[in-house]
């Protein structure tokens, strides 16, 4: 697809008059997808307008300007991706590449879901500075049990039924900034329970515990055999 400034700009203008909506209000095209039956084959053709800045692989970048998708939970996609077509999650980048006159309906997002969700996982995601065993990672380990395990789990596993994305395996740098508009409430399709919870955190709270996060690891299973895994169907 030619990518249209026009586009973008009109998405913006779109998000920034859209009031904010409840975190997780459902009905419309989130009820509709989850609903449906993924066809993969479909699947693979949607995700090619995806593969352009995520890479065949789902790995993103690991400066953080995308993030990963390989692994994540399909229900989580499913509700991102309709909350960015329904303006509830701003994202003026993504915006032109999600509508319906490029990847299709319902379906599609149901479809493009089910595929991400089986992609083997970068097994060398970008990491924080701080390794095991120095002060900060420990800080960082804390702040993830008092903060973080109850909803996203011990190892970052997520909650499909309630929504709560999969962390482990992602970039450092992309889960630094999604906490950061998150806290700072830039991310309006955000959960409110998460901002409240870590509206408290300074800068360095911030960083320690994402650097924590980027080093928890997906089970072997979930993981692609080597970095230089080429998506077959891409290849």
């Amino acid at each position: 697809m030619k990518f249209n400034k026009a586009i973008m700009y009109a998405a913006l203008g779109a998000c920034l008059a859209t009031p904010a909506m409840a975190w997780n209000e459902g009905g419309g095209e989130q009820d509709e997808a989850l609903h449906l039956t993924p066809n993969l084959e479909n699947a693979v053709e949607v995700y090619e307008v995806c593969s352009a800045c995520h890479l065949p692989e789902g790995w993103g970048q690991e400066d953080g300007t995308f993030p990963q998708l390989a692994g994540q939970l399909k229900n989580v996609t499913i509700k991102q991706l309709a909350d960015i077509r329904a303006l509830n999650r701003d994202n003026p980048t993504m915006y032109p590449f999600a509508l319906p006159s490029e990847i299709g309906g319902a379906q599609s997002v149901a479809d493009v879901a089910a595929y991400i969700a089986k992609l083997p996982m970068n097994p060398e995601n970008g990491v924080g500075p701080w390794e095991p065993g120095t002060p900060e990672f420990e800080k960082g380990k804390k702040l993830y049990a008092d903060n973080c395990v109850r909803c996203h789990g011990e190892q970052g596993e997520g909650n499909e039924e309630k929504f709560y994305p999969l962390l482990q395996g992602q970039h450092y740098k992309y889960i630094l900034r999604q906490f950061e508009w998150i806290r700072d409430g830039k991310r309006r399709n955000a959960n409110p329970d998460m901002v409240k919870q870590i509206q408290g955190f300074s800068d360095d709270d911030m960083k320690h515990v994402m650097n924590y996060t980027s080093r928890l690891k997906p089970p072997k299973e979930k993981l692609a055999p080597s970095k230089d895994w080429v998506n077959p169907d891409y290849d």
